[in-house]
């Protein structure tokens, strides 16, 4: 069968001047790192690691086959560092589907990625820094089909959408939906914006 369902997530929680209460990014092993994620991230990729994981949620979060984080190894353009927080994110979940996360594309190589992922077939999850998914990613992936309610940004202190893309072939449209788990304290279920 030639279906392919794409999850797309941002990065955990992460340090910030407009959240000073979530605290500082720290490694695996709790040092202060500020390309990490902070306490609350590692608890959501915790919790992605769950949903996506066990496949006990039902049909909407299925597991993952495939999983794409931005490279950590790579600095995205005008940056000096990587960040490690794409890969923190989805390590958990990779570790407890037994598969190794694919980190062949660093941000600012979008158009690999989309290229690589819709030649797939199953489900893909892609973990990815928050501005390039509606910059680049979204367009990339829907071409020039029109999909109503794909977001156009994504906001600084949203770390809790999942955007699900399904298509029954590879010659098929699209269809889309944004979904709000809502596994932790203060998630959302107030979709991104659509529009500007």
């Amino acid at each position: 069968m030639a279906a392919l369902t794409i999850l797309i997530i941002r990065h955990a929680e992460k340090p910030g001047p407009n959240q000073p209460d979530l605290g500082n990014g720290v490694t695996e092993r709790g040092v202060d790192d500020k390309h990490c994620l902070v306490v609350r991230g590692w608890q959501r990729a915790g919790a992605w690691a769950t949903l996506f994981g066990f496949g006990a949620f039902g049909p909407d979060y299925p597991k993952p086959s495939v999983v794409f984080a931005a490279n950590p190894a790579i600095p995205a353009p005008g940056n000096n560092v990587a960040s490690r927080r794409h890969h923190q994110t989805i390590q958990s979940l990779c570790d407890r589907l037994h598969i190794d996360p694919d980190l062949t594309f660093a941000v600012g190589q979008e158009e690999l990625l989309i290229t690589a992922v819709t030649k797939l077939t199953g489900t893909v999850l892609i973990s990815w820094e928050h501005k390039k998914i509606p910059e680049k990613i979204l367009p990339l992936l829907v071409g020039q089909q029109t999909i109503p309610h794909v977001p156009v940004k994504w906001s600084e202190s949203r770390f809790d959408v999942v955007l699900r893309f399904d298509r029954p072939n590879k010659d098929a449209e699209w269809s889309f939906r944004q979904m709000f788990p809502m596994l932790m304290k203060g998630d959302s279920d107030i979709p991104l914006k659509d529009r500007d």
